[in-house]
């Protein structure tokens, strides 16, 4: 498709230039759109609105596939469906959905799932009047009584607190706002911490506040003043230790208090060190630690008496291995169930405290996303776990640690039908520039032929690649930043471009935590071209192979995601048909130059700090902004949101301008800017869909599928 330039739609919109020099180490760029950052300039709004203006009139012609692709989406969820129900104390929780409902009703049962239904939270009614709703973190006092609960209401991840009495039904106090969202009850059931954000938006300070007080009165409990790290409170699985966490990429530090005893001081649980990370958890007389304390690069398990938790004292109960990396804990108490990664997948693994049980529960498929749930109970001996994969639906499993039998308690239901045996999913390993080995997990439906004659000959003499796929459209998706795992996982959305022909891959590349946390080291600071030179090195795999080819293969990731498709647009624009950008993280150097910018200085762990002379011209070797060139680039659909807290609007928008003014292409460029909106899109649950068939009618568009 060329760019929309017919009589009967606007022209590109073009961004006025206006060059703002900016030097550092004696070296100067100049940003033309720099302006664009005037969040109140008139002239901002009017370019973000022509640009939409501009899209919308472009793709005007999709419209009825955007809807044909909504209702094929919103068609297959069950509406009026319920979370599996937990038990806490008396009652059990769940969630549910009502038929056209955008938002779930809070709900519980007393004693037994027979009794009769309370509502605690009607996110429908609550919503009311929002164009964006969220609820944050929802927490109820020991006495099950009163209901904490958080609500942002503009898409800025900044929440106000509401107080409700759950045997009136009324609201308490005054709204307390400003807050970061989070929420957590002490043990007197008169007594609430909760989160307070710095003028970035970093969580830096908690506070407590008394029920029988203003909101005005609320107590500094803590301020975290190092601007690297960002603080959170939280309550262990015993509900006797509230935890204060200090988290920076590289560090951590918990500070702990008798959950019963509030008003007290908390005390340093283990000073922060440098390169030294650690999560805590109690059981009776220890606390738990998982750390990479002393070289344990991919984290061990130690314990500690509760009145001596210096690092000093703590002993290991789990080692450090150099191939599998561990992910998290839960306690019971017969059991400790670990949760592990190897070779690129979760394991969880079973340990009877006596050490006469050891073991690995089991799972088929050759890629799945698997993780531990709530497991409230400490003297349950059923494990709670949630498993899918790219063609298993989203499971609740209920598992029997001592008769090692697991009982199926829900599974997503697919309104019309959905048998996952004509789906295939693989597991592929690519290898890079460096000869590493990438994984990549992908799916697609069975039943699509293609004429054998054009079968390349490798897929036919024994290869363990499926025949049945050859020369299809592609999304790669891919992340690759803050050690963030991408698994292989279900989507409900995505079953509409498999049913049309579609390949769907992820390319788990460097910089997630994938094959351990080595992993995630060689993909960020001055490694950060290993992400997306293993991206590449997966797209070429896939082509060389035949699943598909550069005039059908798009590129996709969400915010460092964006930044790395932004990065291979650049690098290897030949290789793709077209980018989606969401949310993209692309103008590196200037926001990390920054420290107005919400988060930027807790990122020095993850990009570098460019206010040193090796991490600035690094960062500047790859910055997508900084690196547009006058060239060929694919079709591009580049996505943001006024309110985007984790990536600035204007981030994306002198990217689409830039790019407007050197491309040498004739290939559609449309930069959709969502008004209401922050970084995680719409909400509610049909909503979001929206933006999703908006991106799936830009491919097929491009492909001339419609």
């Amino acid at each position: 498709m060329q760019e929309c330039q017919m009589n009967s739609v606007p022209t590109p919109p073009k961004a006025a230039i206006r060059p703002h020099e900016m030097t550092m180490h004696g070296h100067s760029r100049v940003d033309n759109y720099y302006w664009l950052n005037e969040r109140e300039n008139p002239e901002v709004k009017a370019y973000l609105d022509a640009e939409n203006q501009y899209a919308e009139a472009c793709l005007k012609h999709t419209e009825p596939l955007q809807e044909q692709l909504f209702k094929e989406i919103t068609g297959r969820i069950k509406q009026d469906d319920n979370s599996v129900p937990i038990k806490i104390r008396d009652y059990y929780y769940y969630t549910r959905y009502e038929e056209g409902g955008e938002y779930p009703i809070y709900c519980r049962k007393k004693h037994s799932l027979e009794a009769p239904e309370e509502i605690l939270l009607d996110g429908n009614v609550l919503a009311e009047g929002y164009a964006f709703f969220e609820i944050g973190e929802v927490s109820l006092s020991e006495n099950d009584r009163l209901l904490a609960y958080s609500v942002d209401t503009v898409s800025r991840r900044i929440y106000t607190v509401y107080i409700k009495d759950l045997e009136t039904g009324m609201l308490i106090g005054k709204p307390i706002t400003g807050t970061s969202g989070n929420v957590v009850w002490a043990s007197d059931n008169k007594t609430l911490f909760y989160g307070v954000k710095d003028e970035t938006l970093r969580p830096f300070k908690i506070m407590r506040h008394q029920m029988d007080t203003n909101s005005n009165d609320d107590v500094e409990v803590y301020c975290e003043n190092d601007e690297a790290f960002i603080c959170y409170i939280s309550k262990t699985k015993s509900r006797k230790y509230l935890i204060i966490n200090s988290d920076s990429t590289l560090s951590s530090e918990c500070r702990i208090l008798e959950s019963d005893q509030p008003e007290k001081e908390f005390r340093v649980f283990q000073e922060r060190q440098s390169d030294m990370l650690y999560v805590i958890d109690h059981y009776r007389e220890h606390f738990y630690i998982q750390t990479n304390a002393d070289g344990a690069r991919n984290f061990k398990i130690m314990r500690t008496p509760v009145r001596h938790t210096g690092k000093s004292n703590w002993e290991e109960i789990v080692p450090h291995r150099d191939r599998v990396m561990i992910e998290g804990f839960t306690i019971f108490d017969k059991f400790f169930v670990i949760e592990e990664r190897e070779e690129g997948l979760v394991k969880i693994r079973v340990k009877l405290w006596n050490g006469d049980i050891d073991y690995y529960i089991g799972f088929e498929e050759p890629a799945y996303t698997v993780a531990v749930g709530a497991n409230p109970d400490f003297d349950a001996v059923t494990l709670r776990y949630s498993y899918n994969s790219m063609t298993t639906p989203p499971s609740v499993y209920e598992y029997d640690m001592e008769k090692c039998t697991r009982i199926l308690l829900k599974r997503q239901e697919i309104v019309g039908g959905y048998n996952p045996e004509e789906y295939v999913t693989e597991r592929l390993m690519a290898s890079s520039h460096d000869g590493v080995l990438v994984p990549i997990s992908l799916v697609y439906k069975k039943n699509f032929v293609v004429d054998s004659d054009k079968i390349p000959q490798s897929k036919k003499s024994g290869s363990s690649v499926n025949t049945g796929v050859f020369d299809r459209p592609l999304v790669l998706y891919g992340y690759g930043s803050y050690g963030s795992s991408v698994d292989a996982y279900f989507s409900l959305a995505r079953l509409s471009l498999l049913d049309r022909g579609f390949v769907w891959a992820i390319a788990h590349i460097r910089g997630g935590e994938e094959m351990g946390r080595q992993w995630y080291d060689d993909g960020k600071m001055l490694n950060k071209k290993n992400t997306f030179l293993d991206f590449i090195a997966c797209a070429e795999h896939l082509i060389s192979l035949g699943y598909t080819s550069p005039q059908k293969l798009f590129a996709m990731g969400g915010s460092a995601g964006g930044l790395l498709v932004g990065a291979v647009a650049n690098m290897r624009p030949d290789l793709w048909k077209g980018i989606i950008a969401q949310v993209p993280f692309v103008d590196v150097v200037t926001t990390m130059l920054d420290k107005n910018i919400p988060l930027t200085t807790g990122e020095y762990d993850e990009w570098g700090n460019p206010n040193e002379k090796q991490y600035y011209d690094y960062i500047l070797s790859y910055s997508p902004y900084d690196n547009v060139e006058a060239k060929d680039y694919p079709a591009m659909l580049i996505t943001t949101g006024m309110h985007d807290s984790q990536v600035q609007y204007w981030e994306p928008a002198k990217w689409a301008a830039k790019l407007r003014a050197l491309k040498t292409d004739h290939n559609p460029l449309y930069l959709k800017t969502e008004m209401d909106y922050g970084h995680g899109g719409a909400s509610g649950r049909f909503e979001g869909y929206k933006e999703i068939v908006l991106e799936y009618a830009f491919m097929l568009n491009e492909l001339g599928m419609i």
